[in-house]
Formats: structure tokens, sequence, C-alpha cells
């Protein structure tokens, strides 16, 4: 039908091109990149999300639970099992469908090899075979066994004789013969119910069928209104990831020049880094400078006064020393010992001696009337630029791709087109609706017919319901009129009734077991092989093997399905896979292997990621040779800075300057030393002088020495001083290697940027563009997953399978089945019924003759003879 080849087509239209386009991938040889560095894997793609595809909710429910009725079915099947235990013979009837698919001709059943066939099949079928023979000897030996048992009877043979001798265990075998009849006749009726439950089992199953009917063809209707929904959903979502590829288009600047931007300031940045340090060192430096010079002045200021005071204070004191006083024998000594501590009347930190640092502050204020600072912020805003330049650079591309991924989702909604999919399907569901229609026409006469069905069986049942009703009220009859005391030839009328009434029963059970029987054997040969040949296989999908062996139809064509489908019975598709796949409830395109029929591929590959667009990809080239990090005034400066003369400041003689004392010795132990020493000599003008000169000195270490070494102008321009030294000398220390190595470490980098990254370009370009694939990718893998079992669901398939296997096994079979199981066991004990329905009826029945017992005239003992006796003639009997 044109609709459905229309469905199928359209189905497969979102098969992968992804698989053919990674085996390219993969066959393709890696080029290895002459690059130092270990290559840096792509960044992961983000993963885009496409939603659900709206989903088909199937209202049937394959699955039946017989219920308590199921017991019968269980019991029939042991049965069943016994007569039949030979597994399916699988091999048996591929082997007798290929050699006769010309049709069965019975000259070539003469054929050792179907002879051979023939003799597997009857032992596979020995069970049915003997049972169908014992009842086709049941068949026809019951009416003549009835026949010949009718006219036995009229020639008083076989029991017809209507006399009863009477022996001691009559009441024995009387009591015998009613309780079998009575337990053959319960279990007579129990196979009718057994029979009558499976009769209307059947009417009500049928009546549930049509469920079964009107929900599958909601379930097809339903799949048919939903698939074009979810094929114009997987169309749609096509939008997602072209979406996305031109958000991350529009955003090629911070993406893929962040990329290379990235990957280069791994070199860049750490060397402008280092100027950058540099330009706060000369800032740092000048300041150090500064601190250093006015740091000086204040300390020389200081140390010059306490100089001046402490060399006027040691001339007059040496004056004092010279007076004709101290040539005195007695005196000299303290002179002379007084005179040898004059040298230390003097300043220790002498400032005054020390280089200034104007030369190098001189230097150094002009190398900072260039901002370096500002150039190496420049060279960081040029490098910083690279997503920038990468935008204006690729603009044109972006703006090609833009308009191939526009034509891409045109062609994809025109390939969806091009098929009149909802016009089939229209005509699909209307085909449904009437279809739907003409089998609900069919009702009233199903219902008829089952009912026709139901009234035969119960009609059957009844010929067997008979015997039960004589059976039952001969025994009512018979137990409620028999007497013990009276004799057989003067029973009751009651009791006789209940004798006529088995040997009725008897009558009508030779009558009517003869067709039951039939109809039992039929209806077992029949069902009973459907069971095993077709019920049993299709439950464990052993049938689904059959019809699937390959070369079974015709000997060129492999497989039947995709033959009868498609016309191409090689494709690798069978009957049993198809419907493991909808029982799964997986799409169709999956389940019927479209794949194979339409070649999906090549469309994929000419429009969602064709090779105009890999083209476009490949040819995006990234150009940074306009990125400058130093200026040439930067260098400069940075040279002019190693040659300012701070490393030719003696900085060792500013430490140990600042690291002495005020005075060369404390001064107020100098005074009081002086004082002791003058307290030695003898009263008088020189001992006064000296105590004077002590005086002094404890003057001047109040008024010179404590200020220089409390005051916090003098402890500051101390403190100051000698952080500023440390920190020049540290960064004069190899200055002149530092700013070489700055400017070598620029040097790379912009060789790097200019020269060597076309590498780091490419990589990245690579893994920008791999990006932008994998989101086809991931559009083209979500469109195979969701067609393998989202898009078209075919579970309505696999339920028709179960709901014709519910109905034809479960809901018939089963039920028939179990039908000819309780009248077929009603049969077997109408056999035991009539033996001792024969026997009973012996013992209510009234008989023409009894034995009488007389004395022996021979004999004095008590010794009797019976004798044949008619019974009384009474007037009223």
């Amino acid at each position: 039908m044109l609709w459905t080849k229309w469905l199928v087509l359209l189905l497969c239209w979102g098969a992968t091109g992804s698989e053919q386009q990674a085996e390219q991938e993969d066959g393709a040889p890696a080029v290895v990149q002459p690059d130092s560095h270990r290559r840096r894997s792509p960044p992961p793609v983000e993963p885009l999300d496409f939603g659900f595809v709206p989903a088909a909710v199937y209202d049937t429910h394959a699955y039946y639970e017989p219920g308590p009725v199921g017991i019968l079915f269980h019991m029939v099947h042991a049965f069943l099992y016994v007569v039949q235990p030979n597994s399916f013979p699988k091999d048996l009837i591929v082997k007798v469908i290929q050699q006769n698919m010309g049709g069965i001709k019975i000259e070539e059943w003469r054929k050792p090899d179907n002879v051979v066939l023939l003799l597997q099949w009857i032992y596979y079928e020995s069970g049915f075979i003997v049972c169908g023979t014992i009842g086709v000897l049941f068949l026809v030996l019951t009416p003549i066994v009835g026949m010949c048992f009718c006219v036995c009877r009229c020639c008083e043979n076989c029991g017809g004789e209507m006399h009863q001798r009477q022996r001691k265990n009559a009441d024995c075998q009387r009591g015998f013969y009613t309780a079998s009849l009575i337990a053959t006749t319960i279990f007579i009726i129990l196979g009718l119910l057994i029979a009558y439950a499976a009769n209307h089992n059947v009417s009500t199953k049928i009546k549930n069928t049509r469920r079964f009917i009107n929900t599958n063809m909601r379930d097809l209707k339903t799949f048919a209104n939903n698939t074009p929904a979810q094929i114009e959903y997987l169309t749609a979502q096509y939008t997602t990831a072209k979406h996305k590829v031109l958000s991350d288009l529009d955003n090629i600047g911070p993406l893929l020049g962040g990329r290379i931007h990235s990957q280069l300031e791994k070199e860049v940045v750490p060397s402008l880094d280092t100027a950058l340090r540099m330009a706060g060192a000369m800032r740092e430096t000048k300041e150090a400078l500064e601190n250093v010079s006015s740091s000086l002045e204040v300390l020389q200021e200081g140390t010059g006064k306490l100089r001046a005071r402490l060399s006027g204070e040691r001339a007059s004191l040496s004056n004092t020393l010279s007076d004709p006083a101290c040539t005195n024998g007695a005196v000299s000594h303290t002179c002379n010992t007084i005179r040898s501590t004059l040298s230390q009347l003097g300043i220790s930190a002498d400032f005054s001696k020390l280089a200034d640092v104007n030369h190098a502050l001189g230097n150094v204020n002009v190398i900072l009337k260039t901002d370096l600072s500002n150039i190496v912020q420049k060279g960081y805003s040029s490098f910083n630029d690279t997503p920038k330049l990468v935008k204006e650079q690729t603009k044109n591309i972006v703006a090609g791709v833009k308009n191939m991924l526009d034509k891409i989702g045109a062609e994809i909604n025109g390939f969806s087109k091009m098929f009149p999919v909802e016009a089939s399907l229209a005509n699909f569901t209307i085909f449904l609706n009437q279809g739907q229609k003409n089998i609900e026409s069919y009702y009233p006469q199903i219902d008829q017919m089952d009912f026709y069905r139901w009234i035969g069986c119960v009609a059957v049942l009844c010929m067997v319901i008979l015997v039960v009703a004589f059976n039952l009220l001969g025994l009512l009859c018979g137990t409620c009129g028999y007497d013990k005391q009276a004799t057989p030839t003067t029973r009751g009328c009651l009791s006789n009734t209940g004798g006529n009434l088995l040997m009725a029963g008897v009558g009508f059970t030779f009558i009517f077991a003869w067709v039951l029987m039939g109809i039992v054997t039929t209806l077992f040969v029949v069902s009973g092989n459907v069971e095993k040949l077709v019920c049993e296989p299709l439950a464990n999908r052993q049938l689904f093997q059959i019809i699937d062996t390959p070369y079974l139809v015709h000997p060129a064509k492999k497989n039947f399905l995709p033959g009868m489908l498609f016309q191409n019975p090689n494709i690798d598709l069978t009957l049993g896979s198809m419907y493991r796949e909808c029982y799964e409830n997986n799409g169709l395109y999956h389940a019927l292997q479209l794949e194979t029929m339409f070649n999906i591929n090549s469309f994929l590959n000419r429009t969602v990621y064709n090779k105009d667009l890999a083209n476009v990809f490949e040819s995006v080239k990234v150009d940074l040779q306009d990125i400058t990090l130093l200026e040439q005034a930067g260098r400069d400066n940075l040279l002019n800075f190693a040659n300012s003369g701070i490393g030719q400041i003696d900085y060792d003689a500013y430490l140990t300057e600042v690291n002495k004392g005020v005075t060369l010795v404390d001064l107020l132990s100098f005074s009081t030393n002086l004082e002791s020493q003058a307290d030695q000599l003898p009263r008088g003008a020189l001992e006064n002088a000296l105590k004077g000169h002590a005086s002094s000195i404890r003057q001047i270490h109040r008024e010179n020495v404590v200020p220089m070494e409390q005051a916090m102008k003098y402890v500051r321009a101390r403190s100051i001083m000698s952080q500023s030294i440390k920190q020049l000398q540290r960064t004069s220390n190899d200055l002149p290697a530092k700013i070489t190595n700055i400017l070598s470490a620029i040097d790379a980098a912009e060789y790097l940027i200019t020269h060597n990254a076309s590498h780091v370009v490419k990589q990245e370009t690579k893994g920008y563009t791999e990006s932008l694939v994998g989101y086809f990718k991931q559009y083209t893998a979500w469109v195979k997953n969701s067609l393998t079992s989202e898009v078209a669901q075919c579970k309505p398939i696999s339920n028709i399978v179960d709901s014709m296997e519910i109905v034809g096994c479960s809901f018939i079979v089963d039920s028939v089945n179990t039908f000819w199981f309780g009248l077929g066991g009603c049969c077997i004990l109408l056999i035991p019924s009539i033996i001792f329905s024969v026997k009973l009826a012996k013992y209510y029945r009234r008989m023409d003759t009894e034995d009488v017992f007389e004395d022996s005239p021979y004999s004095d003992t008590l010794t009797r003879f019976p004798r044949a006796s008619a019974p009384p003639n009474y007037e009223d009997w």
C-alpha cells in the first residue's frame, strides 16, 4: 500500500550519518605535530537538551489471568503433556514445508526421505494417534455392544432374565453397587461442571474480545496520529543544534580567541608581569633614594653639631691636662691616664663621609618621566584583544556558516515535506475506522453463532445430564423403595421404578455415548494439536523460529518478512526480532531495520554536516602578527634603569654607619670615670677643672647624644635609611641581568606569537570546530536514539500478536480443550455407570420368579432346596 511506503520512508529520514563520519575520522591517519608541549585535549562539548519526544500512550495490556478456571487449564495442559511429551518438532516441520513447497503429491510420499518424515511425524503424534484410536474404537464398538446387549437381554440373557438368585451377600453387593454408582455419577457430574464451565468461559471471553479489538484499534490510531507529531518534533529540534552553533559563532571571539589567549598567556603574561614588576621597582627605587637623601641630611646635621662640641671639649680637656700641675710625680700618673682616654671623646657614626645619592636619584627621575607601567598595560591590552582580533578576522566565515545552516534547515524541512505523510496517515486512520466498523458489524452474527454454539454444547451436555438424571432418580427411587422384607417377586412399585430408571439410563447411555465420544475425539485431535503445534510454540516464540527459517518459503529467498515488505529477502530481518523490538516498545524504524533499506547517511552527510561546511570550518585562520607586547620606549626605559647608577652606591658603607652608635664611648661613664680620677688628685684648681670638664661632658650627652638616640626625627631617619638602603641593595643586585632576562622573555613571547603560534591557533581552531561539529553529532545521535526507542513505537504490533494469542489460545483453545476434557471424562465414566446400573437394577426391579426353599423328604435335616416360584396373584397388585 502506498501509505505504508510513505510512512516507512519518512520514518527513515532520521538515521544518523555520524557512524560513517566517525569511520572516516577513525580511518584518517593521525598527524603528529612537532610540539614540545603535551597536546591538550579538546574541551568537552556542552550537552544539548533536545527535550522529550511526544510519547504515545497505548491502552492495550496484552496480559490474561484466567482466574479460577486456570486450574482446569493447567490440568488439561498436564494431560496433553502426558499424551504428547515430545518437544516441538521445529526441524521436522521445516523439512516438511521445504520438501512440499510445490504442493503435496501422493507419489512424492513414496520417496525414502518423505517416508522418514512421515514416520517421524507418526512418532511425534503417537500419543494423539493412540488416544484417537481408542476414541474411534469406542465410537464404533459402543453402538455394536449396545445392540448386542439389547438383543442378549431380549433373549433373557445378559441379566435380562427376570429371576434373581438369592445369595447370602446380596445386601453387601447391593451396597457396593450403590456406592460405586453414586461415586461414578458424582464424577460424571464433576466432568459436566468442567465442560459447562469451559463452555460458559468461551461465551464470556468472546464478549471480552471486543475490549481487545477496541484497545488495539485505539492504539493503532494513536500510533498513526502521534507519528507525524513525533517526526515534526525531530525536524524541529534541528534548530536547537543550529541555535547553539550560531550562538558559538556569534561568540567566536571569547570562545576561540579565549582559548588561544589561554594557551599563549602561559608564556606571554609572565613576561609582561616581570616588566610590570620592574616598573614598580623603579618607583620604589625613586622613593628609596629620596628617603636615603633626606635621612642623610638629617643625620649629617645632628652628627655635625655633636662632633663640634666633642672636639671643643676634647681640646679644652687637653689644655687642662697640659697644666704644670700635672707634671708632679704623684699627679702625673693620673693625668696620663686621663690623657690616654681623650681619643674616646668622638662620634662613632660619621655620616659626613658618605657619598650622596643625588646622581642616581636624578637618573631615576629622568627614567620615570617615561611611564613604563602604561607601556606594559598597552602590551596587556594588545594581547587581551586576541578575542576581538579573532572575531574581526572570522566575521566573513561566520556569515557564510550562518547562511549554510539556514540552507541545511530548509533542506531538512523540505525533505520531511516531500511525502504526504499526514494525508497517508489520515487515510490509514480512515481505514482503521472503517475496519473497526466492519468488525463491529459482525458482532451480532458472532453473538448469534456463539449462542448457537452454546446451545449445541448444552445440548451435548444434556445427553449426559439425562443419563445422570436417570441414575440419580433410579438410585433415589430404588433406595427409598427398597424393602428388605420383600421378596424379589413382591418388591414395591417405587423400588421397581428405580430399577427401570437405571436401565433407562443404560439404554440412553448406549444411544448417546458413541455420539459424545465422536465429538470428544474430534475436538481432542484438532484442538489438542492446535495447542501443541500452535499455542505452545507461539507462547515460547518457537513458531517465529519456523517462520524465520532461511529459505523456508522459496529456495532463492532467504528471509520471508523483508521479502514480503520490501521485496528484498536478503535483509537480516526476522519476525521474531521484529516482535521482540515491538514488545520492548522500540521504534518501528529500528524494528523493521529500515536503515538497510534507506541510506539516510548520505542525506545527513549532504545536509547536517557536509563537505562544504567542513571546508568552511577548516578555512578558519587567525593572524596574530599585529600583537605588540612592549614598545621600544619601554625597552629603552628598562635599559636606562639598568644604567641609572644605583649599582655604584656603596651600600655597605651606609649600612656600617647606620649600625654604629652615636659616640665612641658612653659619655656618662666617661664623665663618671673622669670625676673619680679627679678625686684622686690633691685638692686644688686641677681637681676643680677636671670636675668641670666632667660636668660639661654630661651636658653634651644630655643636649646632643640623648636627642640623637631618642628623638623621633633622628630615630626615624636612621630606620628609613636602613630600610631604603637594604631595598636599594636588593633592587640593584644583578640589575642588568634582570633587565636582560625581562627583555629576553618578552622577545621570546613576541616570537611565539608571531612565528610559533600557528600550531596553537590550529589546535584551538580544531577544538572549536570539533565542538561545533559535536552539536550536530549530538543531534544526529539523538535522532537515531529517538528513532530507535521513541518515534513510532510499535508496541501495538506486538500487542496485536499477543491479543491474538490470548483470544485464540487462552480464550478459545484452552476452553475447547477443557470442554472435551470434561466431556471425555464423562464418556469414560459412562462405561462403569452401565455396569453398576445393570448390576444394581437387579436388586430394585420386581422379578417374575424367585427362589423358594423346601424341606427334603429324604432327610430329617434342615437342608432346603430352592425352586422357582411365581409371585402371588393379588387382586390389588
